[in-house]
């Protein structure tokens, strides 16, 4: 029972792994149970279970196994993650549960199958099912057999692919298993039910018995289409409709619908195992083909006449076999081998298929001629041949072939051309048969069914039958108008029996149709009539998917034609309507009229028609008018009326109101009356005659108005023109041409017959009358709209002059578009235009137009010799063959599409190994598609596709002009022939990166232009898949962007299911991309009704369009909306051509939508934004991190936003329709200034949504986005906002991504943005962004990041860099090396920028690179320095721009702060003129120098500015000053506006590599430093200045030092700079504790370099500066954290020990700074973090064990360990043991047994005291203490004095220790020394102690190393007005002035003997004199100092106490000194003069 109770306990997923079965058992029911309960499908529950679900189904024990199925089968069903579980399951359950005796568990494994289909995974259950049948187990074949039926049975053959399951079926009938072989018959006839006789072919070669029962049961299946009965997880509509259908007793239609999805889609080609064929032919086959003996012949063809009879033949180059059976077809004399080979093509195109088509072109014409041979075998073949090869290719290809054998004169030929054409004809629909290509046939045909031969006309009759039943009376009927009625009526007789391909009747698919225009709401506006009354719809009836198909009838090239007029057909519709029902009226004689006529009209008015007098004419007309506008329609009888009219006088009417009213009457008719053409012709004589009269013209183009609108235009307009032309009336003829210009605009192009036009316009251009000539070409310029550039053709023989003027119409034509056709639409507005129907129209104009064009026969041109020539070994005479074909081409302008033997020529020169002459082939076959047009279309296949194989080439030109010949062709040709078939796919298959990224290029461009593409464009995913994950970046990126719009075709089903073939970790990353791609999807464009239509068609959705635009406020119901301008921007383009369509939007949605969106669009939500950080730094949420974002960001993001966004922006901002990003963008940018404070609540999401945008394809929704960035990051700089780390993190690096973009405009924006964002982010933080940027595969990306880098560290200087300059420069300079030249330069170009900044330190910091990158920089760098020096005056303009703001309060100005700036250096640049430092600083820190000078003895004291002068200079006369209260700088007053900004730019000139800069910036900072108030500013800044200081040290050390040109002076100016700078830092305490200990570490680096630097020794002042340098160590040591310099110390000797390079010197230097920090514990050691120091001194120890301590030369470093360690232990106590906390394995060193030995110790010495007393200070311990230890320190001390290096080390400790120590006795140690020791030692320490009291105001406990020698070194550190005022602001007196000089003075030599020298006791005692707070001393470059000391003291008045201005107080000097002293001070500040000069 133990065991029991034990695994109870346990949780489900632990029992269901257990050990023992009854666990399992167990678990397996709980998880059961748990598995039902979880609703949530998403629940973090389901992924536990993820790797167990398989152990549940390969349970061992029966019985548990059948409980873990049920539980599975749970799991499947309701986890979201199970599909992850697919291949082990399913693997699983095949091989461990199939083969179980028991039938429940083969039951529950076949449901665990199709549960896995049923979640989508059907291609890997199905996969591993067809393994399944490997297996030896035949129970296991059986169980999948089974399951893959079921699986048919249930899901339908779209979800099953029913390939690879037939590939297998004949295996399974030869099984040796009877179970076997039945399941498989079960499984054939289940697929039998799905494809019919698609089956058979497959299985044709299985045991004949099996293949009889088969038969038998086939013959049982219902005949009914079978029907999907389970549906996948994403089919739930399906589903549903199923549902309602069964529920409705399972309506027909309803299933006819799925059935015809389902039936048509497996082909047995499709199924069958294609057999390569080339390489079996007989070795000798293209011999003997061509052999003398018939019978040698006949063995060839018959050799591949087996081989063809292969069912599916693999693709290859059949272009030899095709041409020699071409040969055998059209030559051979023995007609048995001409049979042969006839069955040899009809095989080939058989098994090839599409791939066949290219071949089509050059055999049909062959075929169709042979077909003069009577005999039936050879026709019969050849009739099978050309039928097969009519399926590989499309009529529209080889019309022109066809078309040119109809008029041979052979009748057998004609006969046998129109029955292949009638067969042809059942072969298409009425949307592959448009009118473009009916009209050519139908005109043949007609000649046929008057041939003399019967059979050729019954051959006629047959096709037109054909026509007439395919495409549909209303398409064929223009085409019969001259037809008899006999021949009309065996012509509909032909078409009754006519039984179509494709069905018997089409209408059926148009009455489906017929409903679509009015569920899409088609605006009224459409001009095109639907006539609701035409029955006869099959003209329309392919689905309207397929109406593009017509495409391929006319050149895209009139795309623009195509759509303008598409617009202006006007009366397309309307037309088709009427002529239907066309007024057809026999023409009545005079006296049937005038009985009709008075039937209606009164009396009096017939009698008075003729009368003489023209008033009673008057008066009848008026009469007439009347009773016709009283008329109704059905009763007027129009012709009646008009032959009265046109009675005498008729037209010829002499009073003009008469002839008014009468024209006027003419119009009403035609309005009002059923007006027939009859009744025109009467009329229109007349009009025409009156259309040039002044009085009458406006009425009589009104009445043939009204006549066009009653009998359409193109026969109007036919009638008029002709009419015109035939009379000599100018005046008639210019009018007539200006009605129909405007008719045409009115009424639309549609119809109008160009040729008839073309050639009255040639004659109105050759008119001598200008009037005429000028309405010819206003009318041309109409007929341009319509046409397009094509019309240009017909008139280029004419006279320059007019060509000219035709050009500048055409030209103004130019860009606009055809108006809307407004009239011919009246009678048939009823329905709207049906856009296959118009599209037709658009492409007859564009045909016509081209049809017209003479076109010359080239074919004959093209000899073999010419064809040999340029095929020809040597490619100087290919070239001249190329050279041939081009002048043939130029002279014969416009060729027939036979190009002979031209085409196979030109294919083999595209691969010719001579660039050139491919370059020439593809201008060539550019040249060949204009002069072609549209009939190129048939050598797409043998031309076109060679075309783009060139794309794969290497040479960037060859590519761009194939690219550019590829469009000039499909121009021509459209795109549907390139994309059927695999040619295209065959393309993206070869591996060629280049190929593959042109292709996709060039693919992404024409799709989204395409409304439909052939179904072949499938065959190219997978390659487009494999393109996606291509090696080549671009080839990658192409990929991506093509793939929405290969998915806006095919549909994300079909493409997400052709990743079913790939890889497991392909399959994911490719579906990530599809999703990403699903949400960017444009939309298909819509029918082209209007030329702007095409951008935005159909790209919302019907509920978006109403509401979504605004723009339509302003204009919604009128024809052009004008939007209000501002609104405009928001409703983006679908705004705009929804106006221009003028659809109307209803108006209450809007007012609604309006009212929702008056509110805030970002609402705040308190701690919103703090909360979302908690959650993502929980973990809570996902992290924004990703390489693209998939759906569940984009899900978070949406839940994120929904509390704080407007909902209806939210709804914009996640539309898969780029056009409502574009609205919410808007929308943001108008809220932008309203919404401050909510923008700042919510900008991590708005900055995470934006980065989602820059993931999408569309560039307007980029070049938004980076605007709204823009103004965002002005505003937030505005506001002083700082952007968080979260918010910057996911934000930035995907700006950075968009900074490789290859648009220029786009990366200017992001480079803009990336600016401004410095003003809210630290620019060192933004550096570690940018340098991740630089890793970019994108090598644009990596350009601009490193110019980035480069831009920062010019406007920051190296303190930028992260992690240190070092490892930037390291990272920089790889991309030296770099393959792209423009990466290499930026490079270049950014170390270049560090170098004028930083010098050659950055040689030193780059490390090693290869001698090419350095030769590379050298030469750069020095063609740098060669440049004029104009670089830092922009550098400065530009740095307050890019003013860094390091801490979260920095403010930057608001008002426009670069402008501010610029202007204000500029002006400081041109002040400072008498300066020679050249870069200037921001306005708060600049010198008024012209204020200074003009400073002629006022008291105003402009700048501080402490004079430095040389002490034995100035010391002789002292006028002992009167201190007074300083002035402050007006300067400051201003600062804190944009402190912060200010102080980070002044910082970085510190580290500038221009030692003037530097000083100047120190000087800046001085000013701040010195004033308490003022000093505050620089808290936060503290590291960054130490790291700008230290950093210039290592300038000054590495560089400066070092440069023989510098003058050393300049050097000692900026090391006093520094030091004086650093010293002021050191005395704030509250400044001096900000210094981090990373910065600590390497400032004391620096300055005990700078110590030990023996350079600087030799320098002239070099001494002081080292003595200063000693002061300053102190300070720090003293002022500093002192956990923090502590810290920094031990990790410094460390380093140094470490460090071989590192000398004994400098360790030693910084273990003497550590005991120096030891004698300051007792006073510090409270607020000292001893956690973190004993964790320093434990890594200490672990690097440094005791042993190998003890190794070192010297003793020193043990010592001070021990040391500090001993002295914490005296202080902390026992306490010590509990700050071990940060420790996390104390055994890694001995630190911790060190410290109990130290406590054993020190308590068996001291005794135990209290904590309290160790707290009050160390003083009373020292004193405690035992005097061995005393003893042990001083003759430690001793014994430094006495070593030779550190003797000045030891007194100083001396001093220190008796000036503690007061009381301590040094007697016994000095008694055993001689005397001169003695004396040395006491004179040592009075120089000390001289030196402090030197050192005034400094405190007296300073000095670590006093010069011994007493010599007068002059000293910049010690001057006389460094001592003026104290930091406290407290007045100093005089007498404090005169002690310090005496000091000096005796130092110097001076009145020694006056001096008594105090004793040395007295000394020890002394208070510490006062500190004070300047250091300008050493701050201000020297030069500044001494113009400062040449003003101040040139007005010194010998004789009065003037006051002047000197450094920080305002001193007054008073002439108390002698004469002489003064006649030597004046002459040595002259002396001073002439050296500054």
């Amino acid at each position: 029972m133990g065991d029991d109770s034990e695994w109870i306990k346990l949780s489900i997923d632990q029992k269901c792994e257990h050990k023992l079965w009854k666990a399992r058992v167990n678990g397996y029911e709980e998880a059961l149970k748990l598995f039902q309960k979880i609703e949530d499908e998403k629940s973090p529950e389901w992924s536990k279970y993820l790797g167990l679900i398989k152990k549940f189904v390969t349970d061992s024990n029966a019985v548990a196994q059948l409980k873990g199925l049920e539980a599975a089968l749970a799991y499947v069903e309701n986890a979201h993650v199970a599909g992850k579980t697919t291949g082990e399951v399913i693997s699983g359950v095949v091989n461990k549960v199939f083969n179980q005796p028991k039938a429940r568990a083969k039951e529950l494994g076949i449901d665990i199958c199709l549960m896995y289909i049923e979640i989508e995974k059907g291609e890997p259950v199905q996969e591993e099912l067809l393994k399944g049948l490997d297996n030896k187990n035949p129970k296991i074949i059986v169980a999948c057999i089974e399951t893959l039926r079921k699986a048919l049975s249930e899901f339908g053959s779209k979800i099953i692919s029913l390939k690879p399951i037939i590939k297998v079926l004949p295996k399974l009938f030869e099984s040796r298993e009877k179970a076997v072989r039945d399941e498989a018959k079960l499984l054939a006839v289940e697929i039998y039910r799905w494809i019919r006789d698609a089956l058979r072919p497959p299985l044709q070669n299985i045991n004949s018995v099996q293949l009889k029962e088969l038969e038998e049961e086939w013959v049982k299946l219902p005949p009914a289409a079978p029907k999907q009965t389970r549906f996948l997880r994403s089919q739930q509509e399906l589903k549903a409709k199923f549902e309602q259908q069964q529920a409705a007793g399972g309506d027909a239609d309803g299933g006819g619908d799925d059935g015809d999805e389902v039936v048509p889609q497996v082909d047995a080609y499709e199924l069958l195992e294609a057999v390569e064929i080339l390489s079996k032919l007989p070795k000798d086959f293209y011999d003997k083909i061509e052999a003398k003996k018939w019978q040698e012949r006949k063995e060839a063809l018959e050799a591949v006449e087996m081989l063809v009879k292969n069912p599916k033949l693999e693709a290859g180059d059949y272009a030899d076999m095709v041409k020699v059976l071409k040969k055998v077809v059209g030559k051979d004399t023995n007609v048995m081998l001409v049979a042969l080979a006839a069955k040899c093509l009809a095989g080939l195109a058989t098994g090839l298929r599409k791939k066949f088509g290219q071949y089509a072109g050059q055999v049909v014409p062959t075929i169709l001629e042979k077909f003069k041979e009577k005999k039936p075998q050879v026709v019969q073949a050849l009739q099978e041949a050309i039928d097969a090869i009519f399926l590989t290719t499309t009529l529209q290809n080889i019309s022109e072939d066809i078309l040119a054998v109809m008029d041979n004169k052979n009748p057998t030929i004609k006969q046998q051309t129109s029955l292949f054409i009638a067969r042809s004809f059942r072969h298409c629909t009425p949307s592959s048969l448009p009118k473009s290509l009916l009209k050519p046939f139908c005109a043949a045909l007609l000649k046929h069914i008057n041939d003399s031969a019967p059979e050729v006309r019954d051959a006629a009759f047959e096709a037109l039958g054909t026509a007439l039943k395919v495409a549909g009376e209303k398409a064929v009927n223009p085409f019969l108008a001259d037809v008899d009625k006999l021949k009309l009526d065996r012509i509909k007789e032909c078409a009754e029996k006519v039984e179509l391909a494709y069905g018997k009747n089409t209408g059926g698919a148009a009455d489906k149709k017929e409903c679509r225009p009015a569920a899409g709401k088609t605006p009224v506006l459409s001009g095109a009539a639907g006539d609701k009354d035409t029955k006869d719809t099959s003209a329309k009836s392919g689905p309207l998917k397929k109406a593009p198909a017509a495409k391929s009838g006319g050149p895209p090239k009139k795309g623009k034609t195509a759509a303008a007029a598409g617009a202006g057909g006007a009366g397309t519709k309307g037309k088709k309507g009427s002529e239907t029902k066309e007024i057809f009226e026999p023409e009545l004689s005079i006296e049937v009229c005038e009985e009709r006529a008075s039937a209606v009209l009164p009396a009096s008015c017939i009698q008075q028609l003729d009368s003489g007098n023209w008033k009673e004419r008057l008066a009848c007309m008026e009469e007439f008018q009347k009773a016709v506008e009283l008329m109704e329609r059905s009763e007027m009888p129009c012709q009646a009326l008009v032959r009265m009219l046109a009675k005498k006088p008729g037209w010829k009417e002499t009073n003009f109101q008469v002839m008014q009213m009468k024209l006027h009457i003419v119009a009403l008719i035609a309005q009002k009356g059923n007006f027939s053409k009859t009744s025109a012709q009467i009329v229109l004589d007349g009009l025409v005659d009156k259309i040039g009269d002044v009085k009458c013209g406006s009425n009589a183009k009104e009445a043939m108005t009204a006549i066009a609108e009653a009998c359409l235009l193109p026969w109007t307009a036919e009638q008029v023109m002709s009419m015109a032309f035939s009379q000599k009336n100018p005046k008639n003829q210019s009018e007539t041409l200006n009605w129909l210009s405007n008719a045409i605009k009115e009424f639309g192009f549609s119809g109008l017959n160009v040729k008839a036009f073309i050639s009255n316009v040639k004659t109105a251009l050759a008119a001598t009358n200008p009037a005429v000539r000028t309405a010819a070409i206003t009318l041309l310029g109409v007929m341009y709209l319509y046409v397009g550039p094509p019309l240009r053709m017909f008139f280029e023989d004419e006279k320059p002059a007019l060509l000219s003027q035709i050009d500048a119409e055409f030209e103004k034509m130019q860009g606009q578009t055809a108006p809307a056709p407004t009239r011919g639409t009246s009678r048939h507005s009823g329905g709207s235009g049906d856009d296959g129907e118009e599209r037709d129209e658009q492409e007859d104009i564009g045909n016509d137009v081209v049809d017209l064009l003479p076109r010359t026969e080239i074919s004959d041109k093209i000899t073999a010799e010419l064809v040999s020539k340029i095929g020809d070994k040597n490619w100087k005479i290919r070239k001249e063959g190329l050279d041939e074909v081009t002048s043939i081409i130029n002279d014969a302008k416009f060729i027939q599409p036979n190009i002979g033997e031209l085409s196979a020529a030109l294919k083999c020169r595209l691969n010719d190994s001579n660039k050139i002459l491919v370059q020439q082939t593809l201008s060539i076959l550019q040249q060949l598609a204009m002069a072609m047009g549209p009939n190129i279309r048939q050598h797409v296949k043998n031309l076109g596709v060679p075309i783009i194989t060139v794309l794969g080439d290497s040479k960037n030109n060859v590519r761009a002009a194939a690219l550019a010949t590829v469009n000039a062709w499909t121009e021509q040709t459209g795109m549907k022939e390139w994309l059927e078939g695999e040619d295209l796919s065959e393309e993206l298959k070869k591996e060629n990166p280049f190929l593959r990224q042109e292709l996709l290029g060039w693919l992404a461009d024409k799709l989204p232009t395409l409304r439909s593409v052939p179904s072949d464009l499938l065959l190219c995913v997978p390659h487009l898949y494999s393109c996606l994950e291509d090696r080549n970046g671009d080839v990658r990126k192409k990929a991506q962007d093509a793939l929405p719009f290969f998915m806006m075709h095919l549909g994300f089903e079909k493409m997400a299911k052709a990743t079913g073939k790939l890889k497991p970790t392909s399959k994911d990353q490719v579906l990530a991309m599809l999703e990403k791609a699903k949400a960017i999807m444009p939309a298909k464009p819509a029918a082209p009704v209007k030329a702007s239509s095409r951008v935005v068609g159909g790209a919302a959705p019907a509920k978006f369009q109403t509401a979504s635009a605004p723009a339509e406020d302003s204009g919604s119901s009128t024809m052009e909306p004008k939007p209000d301008p501002k609104k405009a921007k928001a409703g983006g383009a679908a705004s705009k051509a929804k106006g221009a369509q003028g659809k109307k939007v209803p108006s209450k949605p809007n007012l609604k939508e309006d009212d929702d969106k008056s509110g805030p669009i970002f609402i705040i939500v308190p701690n919103g934004k703090e909360q979302r950080m908690k959650d993502e730094k929980g973990l809570k949420v996902l992290k924004w991190n990703f390489t693209t974002p998939r759906d569940e960001y984009i899900e978070q993001l949406k839940t994120q936003m929904s509390s704080c966004v407007a909902r209806w922006v939210q709804d914009e901002m996640f539309h898969t329709d780029f056009q409502h990003h574009n609205k919410a963008l808007a929308a943001m940018v108008e809220h932008l200034e309203s919404e401050k404070d909510g923008v700042i609540s919510c900008l991590d999401l708005i900055l995470k949504w934006l980065t989602l945008r820059f993931f999408d394809t569309n560039t307007s929704v980029l070049m938004k986005a980076l605007e709204y960035l823009k103004l965002l990051f002005t505003l937030l700089s505005q506001e002083e906002y700082h952007l968080t780390e979260n918010e910057a993190s996911s934000f930035i690096p995907y700006l950075i991504l968009k900074v490789g973009e290859p648009k220029d405009v786009v990366r200017k924006d992001v480079r803009a943005i990336l600016n401004r964002m410095c003003l809210i982010y630290p620019a060192s933080k933004m550096f570690t962004f940018i340098m991740e940027g630089t890793k970019s595969k994108n090598s644009k990306q990596r350009a601009e990041c490193l110019e980035e880098l480069g831009c920062l560290v010019e406007s920051y200087g190296m303190n930028v860099c992260q992690p240190t300059p070092g490892k930037a420069l390291k990272e920089m300079a790889i991309h030296i090396g770099d393959r792209d030249n423009t990466v290499r330069n930026a490079a270049l170009n950014t170390i270049v920028t560090v170098y004028n900044v930083h010098g050659d330190q950055v040689f030193k910091l780059i490390g090693n690179l290869s001698e090419k990158d350095m030769s590379m920089l050298e030469e750069r760098i020095k063609r740098a320095a060669k440049r004029p020096a104009a670089a830092p005056a922009r550098q400065a303009e530009e740095k307050p721009q890019r003013a860094p703001s390091t801490n979260a309060n920095a403010s930057v100005l608001r008002k426009g702060p670069a402008e501010d700036m610029s202007s204000k250096l500029n002006q400081a640049r041109n002040t400072s003129g008498h300066s020679e430092i050249t870069h200037t600083v921001p306005r708060e820190f600049q010198l008024d120098l012209d204020e200074i000078e003009n400073d002629n003895g006022t008291v105003r004291c402009e700048m501080p500015a402490l004079v430095q002068h040389k002490l034995d200079d100035i010391f002789e006369p002292v006028l002992i000053p009167e201190p007074k209260i300083r002035a402050v700088s007006p300067h400051f007053d201003d600062m804190h506006s944009n402190t912060a900004s200010t102080i980070n730019f002044v910082i970085s000139q510190v580290a500038s590599g221009d030692i003037n800069t530097s000083i100047q910036a120190l000087a800046q900072i001085d000013e701040v430093l010195r004033q308490e108030d003022k000093a505050e500013a620089m808290s936060g800044h503290i590291d960054q200045f130490l790291i700008a200081t230290f950093m210039q040290l290592r300038l000054i050390y590495n560089t400066h030092m070092a440069d023989e040109k510098l003058d050393k002076d300049e050097i000692v100016k900026l090391y006093s700079c520094i030091i004086g700078n650093m010293i002021s830092l050191f005395q704030m305490e509250s400044l001096a504790r900000e210094a981090s200990t990373g910065v600590l570490k390497d400032l004391m680096h620096g300055l005990i370099t700078l110590m030990l630097d023996s350079r600087v020794e030799d320098l002239e002042e070099g001494q002081q500066v080292i003595r200063s340098v000693n002061l300053l160590v102190v300070k720090v040591l003293e002022k500093s954290d002192q956990t923090n310099i502590l810290s920094a110390l031990l990790v410094l000797l460390q380093d140094s020990l470490l460090a071989t390079a590192s000398s004994p010197k400098f360790s030693e230097l910084v273990m003497k700074c550590l005991w120096r920090m030891v004698r300051l514990l007792p006073e510090t050691i409270n607020s000292i973090n001893l956690d973190r120091i004993l964790l320093d001194i434990h890594i200490f120890m672990k690097v440094f064990p005791k042993e190998k301590l003890k190794q070192c030369k010297s003793e020193f470093p043990i010592r001070t360990l021990k040391t500090l360690l001993h002295t914490l232990c005296k202080l902390k106590g026992p306490k010590i043991l509990d700050h071990l906390t940060m420790i996390e394995n104390k055994n890694e060193s001995e630190l911790e047994a060190h410290l109990c030995r130290v406590m054993k110790h020190s308590m068996d010495q001291i005794g135990s005291k209290t904590d309290k007393e160790t707290e009050k200070g160390a003083s009373r311990i020292d004193e405690k203490s035992s005097k061995a230890k005393v003893n042990d320190f001083l003759a430690e001390i001793f014994k430094k004095i006495g070593s030779k290096e550190n003797t000045k080390e030891g007194l100083a400790e001396l001093y220190e220790y008796k000036k503690k120590y007061s009381d301590a006795d040094i007697e016994p140690f000095l008694k055993n020394s001689s005397q001169f020791f003695q004396s040395y030692v006491e004179r040592g320490l009075r120089h000390i102690e001289m030196e402090k009291e030197g050192k005034g105001r400094i405190p007296s406990s300073t000095g670590i190393s006093p010069q011994t020698e007493l010599t007068c070194v002059p000293s910049s550190t010690n001057t006389v007005s460094s001592s003026i005022g104290n930091t406290n602001g407290e007045e100093v007196g005089p007498s404090v002035y005169l002690e310090r000089l005496k000091i000096l003075r005796q130092r110097c030599g001076l009145d020694n003997a006056k001096e008594d020298r105090p004793p040395l006791t007295s000394l020890l005692s002394k208070p510490a004199a006062p500190t004070v707070a300047s250091s300008t001393d050493m701050l201000h470059s020297k030069l500044s100092q001494l113009r400062e000391s040449r003003e101040h003291y040139q007005h010194l008045d010998l004789d009065s106490n003037q006051t002047h201005s000197s450094g920080i107080g305002t001193t007054t000097s008073s002439s108390s000194s002698t004469a002489a002293n003064i006649d030597d001070l004046k002459k040595r500040l002259e002396r001073i003069k002439s050296s500054r000069k």
